[in-house]
Order: C-alpha cells, then structure tokens, then sequence
C-alpha cells in the first residue's frame, strides 16, 4: 500500500504541472494578442487623426494657392516614414481651370458653390505585416 501512494503522488504531480504548463501557454497567447490588439488601435486611431490633419493641409494648400491659374489636384507625402498620405482633389465650380480629370462640374451657376472642391484622402500604414489603409473623402469649400 506504501508504494502506491507513491505513484499516486507522482501521478498527480504530473496532472497539476500539465494543468499549470498548460494555464501558462493560455496566459502567453492571450497577452500577445492583447498586445497586437492594442498596437493596431493606436496605428488605427493615428490614420485617421492623420488624414484629419491631411485634409486640413490640402484645405490650407487650396487656400494659399491662385486657382485662376491652374488647381491643386494631388498631394502626396510620408509622414514618420511609415504613413503614406495620398490626396486627390476634385472640383465643382464654374469657369475652373482645371484639368477635366480632377473636374466633376465646370458648369454650376450658383456663387455659393462655386470652387468647391472634394478631397479624398488615403493614408496607409506600412510598419507592420499587414498594411492598414484608411479613407476619408470631404466636400469643402476653401
């Protein structure tokens, strides 16, 4: 009888290091895809505040520009070497001298709608295995 408490003992040993081995592989998996989740929040919520800011750039370019010449029609640029920023700027308006390409109306007869102009603006990140990429388009008029 003293023998098989041994191997009872060792028997059960062996079931509580599994149960704790195995407890310790879920704790692992689960923080590391704890932490993934919060890095692709942040790059996330850093797109979107960037094409924000990318918009309020192109809206300032607009501005600052002479549209009786000619018009604004892309911006592009990198940003913290990760964030691509790539806008494309459309027109309304009426007598615009723009290329008809970036025209979608060249013919409204309103004042008030006049050089309108709607921006879209993509900004991808690419510092991580999977790009993340994100739209905005706005209609403003500068």
């Amino acid at each position: 009888m003293h023998r098989s408490r041994k191997g009872f003992s060792l028997l059960l040993a062996i079931i509580v290091m599994i149960t704790i081995a195995t407890l310790m592989a879920l704790m692992i998996s689960l923080s590391t895809t704890t932490a993934k989740q919060t890095s692709d929040i942040y790059v996330s919520e850093q797109t979107k505040l960037l094409a924000r800011s990318a918009t309020e750039l192109a809206l300032l370019a607009i501005s600052g520009h002479n549209n009786n010449a000619n018009c604004i029609e892309n911006i592009n640029f990198t940003f913290e070497t990760n964030y691509d920023v790539n806008m494309s700027l459309y027109y309304i308006g009426n007598g615009l001298p723009c290329n008809p390409s970036h025209l979608l109306a060249n013919n409204i007869s309103t004042p008030e709608s006049n050089g309108t102009v709607i921006i879209d603006t993509y900004v991808t990140f690419k510092g991580s295995s999977e790009p993340i990429r994100y739209h905005r388009r706005t209609i403003q008029k500068p």
